[in-house]
């Protein structure tokens, strides 16, 4: 089981170059909706969502838990960055005991082409690094996913099963 619920939660906001990673607020719901429905964000992740369903289901406050940043430029919402336990079920684990956090991502498209995923994700997973230190992270993407199959390389994942 991963660490994750033991750390402090949320943490204070993380700052880069241009960039804010912070909890979700109540401001960002009408973006979380446009996310789930951008039939480009839905490519290689099952599908977008129906906006009408997404309209009754997320809740005023999407995305509150531990391991969820919304990634904020110039004040507004433009993605999120999270880390959850990897379900055992899944393949592609690196601990025998299988509890490696997750790391996923996922931005307007509006937002692509821009290094604010590289940027975000870096922040992130420093972030996670010095929260649990020595803590395994995983990644996973669709190989058919060029831009995040670039981003996992730059971001020092390596392939560990396809």
């Amino acid at each position: 089981m991963t660490a994750l619920g033991s750390v402090a939660w949320p943490p204070a906001p993380i700052r880069t170059e241009r960039l804010v990673l912070r909890e979700s607020e109540a401001r960002d719901r009408a973006a979380f909706v446009e996310l789930f429905a951008s039939p480009e964000v839905g490519t290689y992740m099952g599908g977008s969502r129906p906006r009408d369903e997404l309209d009754r289901a997320v809740p005023e406050i999407p995305g509150r838990r531990p391991g969820y940043f919304v990634v904020d430029l110039d004040g507004a919402m433009i993605g999120m960055v999270t880390f959850a336990q990897r379900d055992a079920e899944r393949p592609g684990h690196v601990c025998p005991e299988a509890g490696e956090a997750d790391l996923g991502y996922m931005f307007l498209p509006e937002a692509w082409g821009r290094g604010y995923a590289a940027e975000a994700c870096a922040a992130a997973l420093d972030w996670f690094a010095n929260a649990l230190p020595g803590e395994p992270v995983v990644l996973d993407t669709q190989t058919a996913n060029e831009r995040s199959m670039r981003l996992a390389a730059k971001l020092g994942f390596t392939e560990a099963e396809r």
